[in-house]
This record gives C-alpha cells, sequence and structure tokens, in this order.
C-alpha cells in the first residue's frame, strides 16, 4: 500500500502566491496588494449605462487565481470595505450606498468569484492554458449572478433589458479577460519551475 508524504498531499493545493517565502506577513502584504490592484484595474473604465465596463473581473480572476480561496476572498472583502470610504470603485465611486446602486451585485459577485477561481487554482486549475481559460469563465459568470439581481432590483428594468445591459454586453470582453488569464497564469507557472529547476 503506497502513502503519501504530506508535502505531496499538500502539493496540489499550493498556488502562486505560496512560491514567495513567508507566511503571516506575506499573506497580509498580499492581500493588501490584491485588494489595491483591483481598485486601480476599477480605473481602466470603457464608460456604459447603467455598468460600465473595467478591468476588475481581470483583477478578480488574477486575484483569486494567484493567491488562492481564502486570501483571495480576504483581499476582495478588504477591496469592497476600503470602497466604503475610498474613491476605488469604478469610475472613482464610494461609499456603502454603491453596494445597493447598478454596480453593488457585481461588488458582491466578485467575492464569490475569486473565492471560485481561488478554489479551481488551489486544485491545480491555473497551470494549463484551456484549464485556465475555463476557471475564469467560470469565475466571471459567478459575477454575474449577484450583479444581475441587484441592477434588475435597482433599476426597474425588465429582464431582457437588464440580461443585455447587464450581461451580454460583457460577453465578448468576459472572453477576452478569460483568455488574458488563461495564458498569463500557466506562463508564470513555467517561469517559476525555470526559476527553481
Amino acid at each position: 500500500m503506497s502513502t503519501i508524504t504530506a508535502p505531496a498531499a499538500a502539493s496540489h493545493r499550493l498556488v502562486l502566491a505560496d512560491v514567495l517565502p513567508g507566511a503571516r506577513v506575506r499573506d497580509a502584504v498580499l492581500v493588501l496588494f490584491g485588494a489595491l490592484f483591483t481598485g486601480a484595474m476599477a480605473q481602466v473604465v470603457v464608460p456604459m449605462q447603467p455598468v460600465p465596463i473595467t478591468g476588475q473581473t481581470l483583477a478578480v480572476g488574477l486575484v483569486g487565481a494567484t493567491l488562492g480561496l481564502r486570501r483571495g476572498v480576504l483581499s476582495m472583502l478588504l477591496y469592497v470595505a476600503l470602497g466604503f470610504v475610498l474613491p476605488i470603485y469604478a469610475e472613482g465611486a464610494s461609499g456603502v450606498a454603491t453596494l445597493w446602486g447598478s454596480s453593488g451585485g457585481y461588488l458582491v459577485g466578485f467575492v464569490l468569484a475569486t473565492g471560485a477561481i481561488g478554489w479551481l487554482a488551489e486544485r491545480g486549475a491555473d497551470r494549463k492554458v484551456a484549464l485556465a481559460f475555463l476557471a475564469f469563465v467560470v469565475a466571471q459568470l459567478l459575477v454575474f449572478v449577484p450583479g444581475l439581481l441587484v441592477l434588475k432590483a435597482s433599476s426597474g428594468m425588465n429582464w431582457a433589458d437588464t440580461v443585455h445591459f447587464g450581461f451580454t454586453v460583457f460577453i465578448v470582453g468576459g472572453l477576452i479577460k478569460a483568455a488574458v488569464g488563461g495564458v498569463l497564469l500557466p506562463g508564470a507557472w513555467r517561469l517559476v519551475r525555470r526559476y527553481e529547476g
């Protein structure tokens, strides 16, 4: 009967952040950096009504995949909390009231998406292009579940318009972001293996 050593058993849960030395201080810095990176990407905006196209969903996927489930979710919760007092939401928006506006559900979705892609990355989905692409697609779809619900409730639009303006117009951009993530993450792992080899 074969046994698995502790390092081998844990290796499938390794994400890119775990390559860096350290533990608690490293994790705290990475969580903060993930939140600030998401805030910076939120300012990359293609203006649209009622919800703009931003770089946030790319940041959400990258943060979740590189930090893993726990740290990724903490980072996104920190981003949402910082936005209560700092202008780091899309187009420099801030305040608790943003959660009840047309973009508020998407902020909730960011937390769900980060957790999902972090969980998938911990199981190796960020190491191959096709799997990383699919992980990004899954994560982005999760953004839209609460996003559409809150958009419908806050705007009073019918469901057809809600789905069109809150989801359909983002499909092409979402696939492009998933492709970017699908290339970047396995590429980063190749660099890590080359450096360690």
